[in-house]
C-alpha cells in the first residue's frame, strides 16, 4: 500500500497549475472560470498564504508569490471532489506574466550585471549552517581552507587544471510524490505522505505554520523509490493549505510524472573547476576546487548538498593543502534537493576526472596514482578531521582488489580490431555521513505471547531493504530464528520512535544501533523475570533459542513466551513485569564546521571504495557500450550480502544510467524540454553490463556488528570512471555529462 492507494468518501483532489516561464512576475490569476466548475470546492493562490519555506534557508512560497523562479514552478492550487475535475477546473485559470531575464547556469549567475533571482536574500529566515551572500545568486557559501596553499604550489613540480559540468536532473523514482493533509477544525493535522523525512515534517510545520508538534502526526505507508528526492517538503505545504481552504477536509495531491520531474525539487547540477598540484614522483601537494552547485530557482536541499561536497571535496586522497570554495548558486532551473550521494557523485567527477588528468601528465597508471595517495590511518579530511582505522577502513585494500576484479592489467586500452576499442577506467570515492549534531534513533520491542517480538523503528521502508537488516540484527541479538521478528513496516510519528531521517546511507548504522540497544534491554528484563521466579541473580542466565536459561546448566530454562507479560504460577498468581525494550542511539563527536575555514568534524565516519567500468567504443560512429563495472568498498561489516550487493549494483545502475543519458534539457527560456519519461531516456533492461562486487571489511567500532553504510556510494563513482574510461577510449578529454555519442564527436572534432 502505497500513499496513493488511499482513498475514502470525504478525500477531496488537488491538481497543480504551473508557470509555464522560468522567470517572471505574476501581474495576475483569474481563478473564476475555475470556481465555476461544479465539484471544484477552492482554488488557492500565492496571495492567499504568502508564507516562505525552507529547511535550511525560508526562501520558497508553498505557492509563487509575485514572481515564478523555475519552468514547473506551483502558482495555484484547484480542489475538487474528483482529479478530473480539479484538472478540468485548473485549465481554464488564466495567469498574466511579465517575463524576466533568465538565468541558466551557475557561473553566469555570478556575473557582476546578472539578475538577481532573490532580491530578499539578505532578509531570509535562516535555520542551521547556511551563509547566503546578500546582493548575489549565492545562497551559500561553504569555504575549506587547509594547510599553506603558497608551500603547496612550491611543491608542486606538475600541475593540471580542468573544469567540468553537467546539468539539473530528475530522480525518476517508480512511485510519483504524493500527499494527503487533513487540516482538522480541533488544530491537529494529519499527514499521510510518500516521505523520507517524517519527523522533520513536524518541526517545520511548527516552524512555518506555528502548530505545535504534537497535533502534528505524520504517516508514511512503504515508499516506491526516493533516492533524496523524497526528503524534501512541498506537497505536504499545499495540501495543507488546500485542506484549510476547504473547511479541513482531506486533500490529496498525486503528482503526474511530468510534475514530478520538473515541478518537484530535483538532482542538482554543477560546474567545477580543478586545479591539482603533484611532485614528479606523484605525490600530491596542493589541490584548488572551485565547485558551484545549480540550486535552481529556490535553496531547497542545495545549501546542505553544497555543505556535503565541500567536506570530501579532494576526494580520499591524502593533500595537506586544501582551498575549496563551494557555492550554491540560484538559476532559473527547478530547484535542487538531495540525490543518492548528496553532492559526492556531482563532487567526484570533477576531482576523479582530474585525477586521471594528472596520471597523464605525469605518465603514470592511474591505479598506480590513486595507491600512492590513498588516505591511510592518521591522515586528516579536508576539513582537518583526524581520521583512524576504525572511522576510515581502508582505501589500499579496495583499490588492489578492485585491480584484480577488473583485469586491469589486461591493459587499460586495447584494439579490437573494425574500429573497436576497449578501455577502463577508474575512481576512488568516500563520503562521510553527515547528519545534523543531534542525529539519534530509537527502537521498541514488544513481545507476544508466542515468544515472537515485534520490533517498531523510525527508519522509512523505500525499497532498500531496511525492515530485512533490522530483523536480522534483532534475531541474531536474541539468538531466535528471524521468522519470529515481526518488523513494523509504516511509520506513526505519534507511536514510533524517532529517527532523524531516512538519508546519508545512515540507517543501519544508527536504527541497528537502537534496536540492539532494545534487545539488550529485552534480554535484561527477561533475566530478571527468570531471577524472580527461580530465585537465582539476572546475571546467571542467557537468553537465546526461544528460552532464559541458566549459563551453567541449560537444562535449567524458561520459555520466553511464558516471562513475555511476568511470569504465572499454576495457581494464577503472577510475578515480575511485561517485556517491553527501549533502544537509543545518538550520535557522538561530530562538530560544526567552522564558516572561514571549514575546520570540524563533519560525520562519524566514511565509507570508501574503489569503482571502475569497461567499455567498448566504436571510433567511426561514436557510440559505445558499457562491459563490465565493478565496485570495491569497505562496508566495515557485511549484514546482509544479498541486500549489500543489490545496494551496490542498483546504485551502479544508476550512477551509468545518470551518465549516459540524463539530465534536463532546456532551451534558451529555461523550459525543460523533456519533461516524461518517453523524452527523459533511462538505461534500459538490456543494457545492463555485468556487475562485478566485492567488499573490505574493517569494521567500525561504532556501528552494529562493525558495519559502515553503503546505501548511496554504488552511485558516486560511476560517473568519472565511465568518462576516464571514454576518454581513454575516444583519446580526448570529456569533461561533462550525459556522455552522449554526440557529445563524444563534439569534442573529438573540437565543436563545443
Amino acid at each position: 500500500m502505497y500513499t496513493n492507494d488511499t482513498q475514502s468518501p470525504r478525500l477531496l483532489h488537488g491538481w497543480l497549475v504551473t508557470s509555464p516561464y522560468a522567470h517572471a512576475r505574476i501581474l495576475s490569476i483569474d481563478i473564476s472560470k475555475a470556481l465555476d466548475v461544479s465539484g471544484v470546492q477552492s482554488v488557492v493562490i500565492g496571495d492567499d498564504y504568502p508564507i516562505l519555506t525552507g529547511s535550511v534557508l525560508a526562501d520558497r512560497p508553498p505557492l509563487a508569490v509575485k514572481k515564478v523562479r523555475y519552468y514547473g514552478e506551483p502558482i495555484a492550487v484547484v480542489v475538487a471532489v474528483t482529479e478530473q475535475i480539479a484538472k478540468q477546473a485548473a485549465e481554464l485559470i488564466r495567469a498574466n506574466f511579465e517575463q524576466l531575464p533568465v538565468v541558466q547556469s551557475p557561473s553566469s549567475a555570478l556575473l557582476p550585471d546578472a539578475p538577481l533571482i532573490h532580491k530578499d536574500l539578505g532578509s531570509y529566515q535562516k535555520s542551521g549552517d547556511v551563509y547566503p551572500v546578500a546582493h548575489t545568486n549565492i545562497s551559500n557559501h561553504v569555504k575549506i581552507r587547509k594547510g599553506d596553499m603558497q608551500t603547496g604550489w612550491s611543491a608542486s613540480e606538475v600541475k593540471i587544471e580542468g573544469t567540468y559540468a553537467f546539468n539539473t536532473a530528475d530522480h525518476c523514482a517508480m512511485e510519483p510524490r504524493c500527499s494527503i493533509v487533513e487540516a482538522m477544525p480541533s488544530g491537529r493535522i494529519e499527514i499521510q505522505t510518500s516521505t523520507q523525512d517524517p519527523y522533520n515534517i513536524k518541526r517545520l510545520f511548527n516552524r512555518f505554520f506555528k502548530v505545535e508538534q504534537s497535533n502534528v502526526v505524520v504517516h508514511v505507508p512503504l515508499v516506491g523509490g526516493a533516492f533524496g528526492g523524497k526528503g524534501s517538503v512541498q506537497l505536504e505545504y499545499i495540501a495543507y493549505l488546500a485542506s484549510k481552504a476547504c473547511g479541513g477536509r482531506p486533500v490529496k495531491l498525486n503528482n503526474t510524472r511530468e510534475l514530478d520531474m520538473v515541478s518537484s525539487p530535483s538532482h542538482i547540477g554543477l560546474e567545477a573547476n580543478v586545479k591539482l598540484g603533484a611532485t614528479r614522483d606523484g605525490k600530491l601537494t596542493a589541490a584548488e576546487i572551485t565547485l558551484l552547485f545549480n540550486t535552481g530557482g529556490y535553496t531547497g536541499e542545495g545549501a546542505a548538498v553544497t555543505q556535503s561536497a565541500a567536506v570530501d571535496c579532494t576526494g580520499p586522497y591524502r593533500i595537506e593543502n586544501v582551498h575549496c570554495d563551494a557555492l550554491c548558486v540560484y538559476t532559473n532551473h527547478p530547484y535542487a534537493t538531495a540525490f543518492r550521494g548528496y553532492g559526492h557523485l556531482e563532487s567526484h567527477f570533477a576531482t576523479e576526472r582530474a585525477m586521471d588528468l594528472l596520471a597523464k601528465k605525469l605518465h603514470m597508471d592511474p591505479m598506480e596514482l590513486r595507491l600512492h595517495n590513498a588516505i591511510k590511518p592518521g591522515d586528516t579530511s579536508p576539513t582537518q578531521a583526524p581520521l583512524n582505522n576504525s572511522n576510515v577502513g581502508d582505501l589500499t585494500q579496495c583499490i588492489v582488489k578492485l585491480k584484480d576484479l577488473i583485469k586491469w592489467n589486461e591493459g587499460q586500452r586495447i584494439i579490437m580490431g573494425l574500429n573497436k576499442i576497449r578501455a577502463k577506467g577508474m575512481a576512488c570515492i568516500w563520503k562521510t555521513s553527515v547528519g545534523s549534531i543531534n542525529t539519534g534513533s530509537g527502537a521498541m520491542i514488544t513481545c507476544n505471547h508466542d515468544g515472537s517480538l515485534n520490533l517498531s523503528v523510525g527508519s522509512i521502508e523505500i525499497g532498500q531493504g531496511n525492515r530485512t537488516v533490522m530483523a536480522q540484527i534483532l534475531a541474531d541479538r536474541m539468538k531466535m530464528p528471524v521468522h519470529q521478528i515481526h518488523v513494523k513496516m509504516d511509520v506513526d510519528t505519534q507511536i514510533t520512535p524517532e529517527h532523524w531521517r531516512t538519508a546519508a546511507s545512515i540507517s543501519t548504522m544508527m536504527v541497528g544501533r537502537a534496536v540492539l540497544d532494545a534487545a539488550d534491554d529485552v534480554i535484561a528484563q527477561l533475566r530478571q523475570n527468570a531471577s524472580l521466579v527461580l530465585k537465582r541473580p539476572p546475571e546467571d542466565f542467557e537468553v537465546g533459542h526461544g528460552k532464559v536459561y541458566v549459563k551453567d546448566f541449560p537444562s535449567i530454562s524458561l520459555e520466553i513466551r511464558d516471562l513475555s507479560s511476568g511470569y504465572t504460577y499454576p495457581n494464577g498468581s503472577a510475578i515480575g513485569e511485561p517485556i517491553i525494550g527501549r533502544g537509543r542511539h545518538r550520535t557522538h563527536n561530530v562538530t560544526r564546521l567552522n564558516p572561514e575555514t571549514g575546520k570540524g568534524i563533519p560525520g562519524q565516519q566514511w565509507t570508501i571504495g574503489a569503482q571502475a567500468v569497461e567499455v567498448e567504443f566504436d571510433t567511426r560512429e561514436y557510440t559505445y557500450r558499457v562491459i563490465k563495472a565493478a565496485s570495491v568498498f569497505d562496508a566495515g561489516k557485511v549484514i546482509n550480502e544479498g541486500t549489500a550487493r543489490g545496494q551496490v549494483i542498483g546504485g551502479m545502475n544508476m550512477g551509468l544510467s545518470y551518465a549516459t543519458r540524463e539530465g534536463f534539457l532546456f532551451n534558451h527560456a529555461g523550459v525543460v524540454l523533456n519533461p516524461q519519461l518517453r523524452s527523459y531516456k533511462l538505461t534500459r533492461f538490456g543494457e545492463t553490463p555485468d556487475y562485478l562486487v566485492e567488499f573490505v571489511e574493517t569494521p567500525f567500532l561504532e556501528g552494529p556488528y562493525g558495519a559502515r553504510g553503503i546505501g548511496e556510494h554504488g552511485t558516486i563513482g560511476m560517473p568519472a570512471a565511465l568518462a576516464n574510461a571514454l576518454s581513454v577510449a575516444a583519446d580526448v578529454e570529456l569533461n561533462q555529462l550525459p556522455l552522449t555519442p554526440e557529445l563524444i564527436w563534439r569534442y573529438k572534432g573540437g565543436y563545443r
